[in-house]
């Protein structure tokens, strides 16, 4: 498990609050439409979706959610190294008709209630792939025995992935850097997804500076 699950690592600072506190506004506020299968995406690349959603997949397990953890970026896949979890089976291996769902769920011993689905060797088309019956098949899967999945994919405007995955899924969260994504960035991100009929659920500002009138609450 690395650093950068901070709420595992710190889980009384205030970036873990914050993380707890998304979920719970993302809980609230889809209360009227559902949302058991969240899409997290990127404007562009190094924006901090995938450690976004691992954070996010912690505190959901934390409040008693059974979680899945799908990575589906399946270019540079992040969600293995993340939770130090082996990446030799996948999301390729089961839509490649190799495993079962069930063979490649990898349970987080750290934070009961959640698994992992690694991204797996990586193929030659991953739009294809998730594009696919079998991923459709899969998702269906573990709507039934999840309370929430969670699924990475690459950047929303650097190729496909995102827009053909939006489409399987309830809601997509994008997730934009301050100081680092461009405002044309992210209002075509926003756009690629519209496009697709995606539903956005919200957006997350990652790297804002910190309020330090409230750093004294947290000690």
């Amino acid at each position: 498990m690395t650093k950068t699950l901070v709420t595992l690592a710190d889980p009384r600072s205030p970036a873990a609050e914050a993380y707890r506190s998304l979920y719970i506004n993302l809980s609230f506020s889809s209360q009227e439409r559902p949302v058991r299968t969240l899409l997290v995406t990127s404007a562009g690349p190094e924006e901090g979706k995938s450690t976004t959603l691992a954070n996010l997949a912690v505190v959901a397990a934390q409040m008693g959610r059974r979680v899945v953890v799908v990575d589906c970026d399946l270019r540079q896949p992040r969600q293995h190294e993340l939770f130090g979890l082996r990446n030799d089976q996948g999301v390729a291996t089961v839509t490649a008709g190799q495993a079962s769902t069930a063979a490649v769920l990898q349970p987080v011993g750290e934070v009961p209630g959640l698994q992992v689905i690694t991204s797996g060797p990586l193929p030659v088309s991953p739009a294809q792939v998730l594009a696919s019956r079998r991923m459709e098949e899969m998702i269906h899967e573990l709507v039934g025995q999840a309370d929430l999945v969670l699924f990475d994919s690459p950047p929303a405007i650097a190729v496909s992935d995102a827009s053909v995955l939006a489409t399987k899924v309830d809601g997509v969260l994008l997730v934009l850097s301050a100081g680092q994504t461009k405002r044309d960035h992210a209002r075509r991100a926003k756009e690629a997804l519209e496009k697709v009929h995606a539903h956005v659920v919200g957006a997350v500002l990652n790297n804002a500076p910190a309020d330090a009138t409230l750093q004294g609450y947290y000690r």
